[in-house]
């Protein structure tokens, strides 16, 4: 099993995708919009995936409600974007009716809850993403919406360690370089959570940090900030590597992420050739990430609750903010 998560290029796995799974398996796969058009297909997408992926393979999706959702309606559930979300109970309800939708649809593994901090003034690709302004609310917002996803079974990402949230411009795009010498506020949340069984690195520099790499390919960074002074010792995935802000091809960006002390490189963009080359490259999950990954599964399963969906969706559509 390799140590990367890689999308797919549409609704069906093409022969040449699944020849490639087989002889280069993947820990895992992400679905987009791209993949995904109604239960029925999704179902018979991911029985496809399963026939040619190992067992304990991570099945990922970005749905943390709002504008960041794979799941949609008419056949999914709408849920309120994170700014929304204002108290413990109605963030939790979120991540388990989210965790269900998930579950339901074959899914293992969510890329939320967001840690990242609500600044005014910075780049909108956070915005109502973000739980709260305050860093402690963002922490015990964050915290209630992972458990509600761990209670249906789920196994939740806390992003983009160590903090997007004063980026002024979006990662997506090019890199953020945030400049702030004193960003105790913005790592409160993330070590808060330390305890979470994943967490995804920011594509940022931090030059009070490391004045030249970005987070994700940073051994300083993950070393002595994600790892040490956060104290977080579960799977550290990469942010997409196809996003502008890292420079260089797919392949050499994954390695030098694993270098770095990342578990997994997360490339997203379901173009054959750069898979292809990242998954001939990239190396095996190390035991320790598999130590990791084990944790993470026995965390979710401990977790797990008898959820009924229908009346936790109506104690959320009662509660306010």
């Amino acid at each position: 099993m390799k140590a990367a998560i890689v999308g797919i290029a549409g609704p069906r796995l093409e022969a040449e995708e699944a020849a490639l799974f087989r002889a280069h398996p993947p820990a895992g796969v992400i679905l987009f919009v791209r993949n995904i058009q109604t239960p029925p297909q999704l179902a018979a997408l991911m029985a496809e995936l399963r026939r040619v992926l190992p067992g304990n393979s991570v099945f990922m999706v970005d749905q943390e409600g709002g504008r960041v959702a794979r799941l949609r309606p008419p056949f999914w559930r709408a849920h309120p974007p994170g700014a929304a979300l204002g108290t413990l109970r109605r963030a939790w309800l979120s991540g388990a009716l989210i965790g269900l939708d998930c579950a339901a649809a074959g899914f293992n593994t969510a890329a939320a809850p967001v840690l990242d901090l609500s600044v005014p003034g910075a780049h909108d690709v956070i915005g109502d993403r973000a739980l709260s302004k305050d860093p402690a609310m963002v922490a015990r917002l964050g915290r209630a919406f992972a458990e509600g996803l761990l209670a249906a079974g789920i196994q939740p990402i806390g992003k983009h360690a160590p903090g997007h949230g004063r980026a002024q411009v979006d990662s997506h795009l090019s890199v953020p370089i945030v400049e702030a010498n004193h960003l105790e506020a913005d790592f409160l949340p993330f070590a808060r959570n330390a305890d979470l069984p994943w967490m995804m690195t920011a594509h940022i520099v931090y030059p009070a940090l490391d004045p030249a790499q970005p987070a994700t390919l940073s051994p300083i960074v993950i070393g002595e900030v994600i790892r040490r002074r956060f104290g977080f010792q579960g799977v550290l995935v990469t942010d997409d590597l196809a996003m502008n802000a890292l420079a260089g091809e797919p392949a050499d960006l994954a390695l030098q992420a694993l270098a770095a002390g990342c578990d997994l490189a997360l490339y997203c963009s379901g173009v054959y050739a750069p898979t292809e080359a990242l998954l001939t490259r990239c190396p095996p999950v190390t035991d320790l990430t598999r130590q990791r990954l084990a944790h993470a599964w026995a965390k979710a399963e401990r977790g797990r609750l008898d959820l009924d969906a229908e009346s936790l969706a109506r104690e959320r559509d009662r509660s306010t903010t």
